[in-house]
């Protein structure tokens, strides 16, 4: 049964002090047990928010759908703007995992002509998914969050306190956090300013390549494109040379990587050098949309606040970045300091500042790849004979 935010009949969210809060909550009937925050979806962004709400002293719980560890459709491109933010978090057991990333300093885009190529500076970290998940939920139980696997979030109810059916049971809290992505159960489906868009499939698999280079390369062709990356894992099974391939790609070009290869001839003779290391993982549908970063007094974060087009490569910097962005913004809430209104316009307001404008110029970018190919080759070359004009635009993702 698809979801639906419930509005409560009364609303408390002009209550400074959560103990009021607490109070009603047990009034409506709840338990008496109540959390400063639920966050629901365990990926970077709700694990991010809650690691960053319980370090401050925060009762925060922490349900995920799925289990760790697990495959994710991803770029798993951690630009340099979150590697301190990583850091921070992961401590001096968990460093490892940021100390062995393998650096990428530059990125190749392969257009209609010779590629492209831009220097990423400060460089970009690689940290698959596999890891970077498991490791943020490991350490989210550290901080002193409670966390439930296996756990689907059916409804939300009331708008602060909040009532969280699950199939676990049932949990309340003072707020609550969306990091459930982009096309979940609660609520995107009806979401009042999506567009009817064509239909995109995002897939990913490991492959075996000699010597990488250590660069992002993107290869684009008319519906569609192909990130190649390498990418280290901290499981012994995986040895050192291995490329993460991951593709969005419109439905009617593509619907597997073979068919997303013959559609870009460096790439194809690129692929054919390849040796499979994973099954196929794969995602539908994506779909863009304006920023949306509060729904129904929820805050939401990830790609539940707004999928960015994968490639300006910044889509888990903006995961971490608006999860700790939301905990932090609700720690005056939870300190009696100011009422959850407030809270949610001030994430709103400083979300707005600093990540709006990484949507609006990758539109203006995804716009561009669409031009006719005589005036997108045009364009090209004026980008390749100045670079300046290029770090620009990589620029304005971040």
């Amino acid at each position: 049964m698809p979801h639906i935010f419930k509005a409560s009949s009364q609303s408390s969210l002009d209550v400074a002090n959560p103990e009021m809060l607490k109070s009603e909550n047990c009034r409506m009937g709840l338990s008496q047990s109540i959390f400063d925050l639920i966050v629901i979806g365990g990926g970077p962004a709700g694990a991010s928010a809650a690691i960053t709400a319980a370090r401050e002293g925060a009762r925060v719980l922490l349900l995920e759908r799925g289990s760790f560890p697990r495959h994710k459709v991803c770029g798993e491109f951690v630009s340099a703007e979150s590697l301190d933010l990583l850091g921070g978090f992961l401590g001096a057991r968990h460093a490892p995992l940021l100390a062995s990333a393998i650096r990428i300093p530059q990125a190749r885009l392969f257009f209609d002509g010779s590629p492209l190529q831009t220097p990423i500076d400060p460089p970009a970290a690689s940290i698959a998914r596999l890891d970077l998940d498991a490791a943020l939920w490991e350490l989210a139980g550290e901080y002193g969050v409670e966390t439930r696997q296996q756990t689907t979030v059916q409804e939300i109810s009331g708008t602060g306190p909040f009532r969280i059916s699950a199939s676990s049971g049932e949990f309340s809290s003072l707020a609550v956090i969306n990091a459930t992505g982009r096309w979940s159960n609660l609520g995107s489906k009806r979401d009042d300013n999506a567009r009817p868009q064509p239909k995109w499939l995002g897939i990913k698999m490991y492959f075996a390549e000699t010597s990488p280079k250590a660069s992002a390369d993107l290869y684009f062709f008319n519906g569609g494109y192909c990130g190649v990356q390498p990418v280290a894992f901290r499981n012994p099974g995986f040895d050192h040379g291995q490329v993460n391939v991951c593709a969005m790609v419109s439905t009617n070009v593509a619907s597997t990587l073979p068919q997303v290869f013959a559609q870009h001839p460096a790439l194809s003779e690129r692929a054919g050098r390849w040796r499979s290391l994973s099954n196929l993982v794969s995602t539908f549908p994506l779909f863009f949309r304006d920023p949306r970063p509060v729904r129904d007094n929820v805050l939401q974060v990830g790609d539940s606040a707004g999928f960015v087009d994968p490639f300006v490569g910044d889509g888990i910097s903006l995961a971490l970045r608006s999860g700790s962005l939301a905990g932090e913004s609700l720690i005056p809430f939870f300190r009696g300091e100011t009422s959850l209104a407030h809270a949610t316009r001030q994430y709103c307001r400083v979300y707005e500042q600093r990540f709006a404008p990484v949507f609006r110029t990758s539109s203006k970018i995804r716009r561009m790849l669409r031009l006719p190919r005589p005036v997108r080759r045009t364009v090209l070359f004026m980008l390749q004979n100045a670079p300046g004009i290029t770090r620009y635009l990589v620029s304005k993702t971040r």
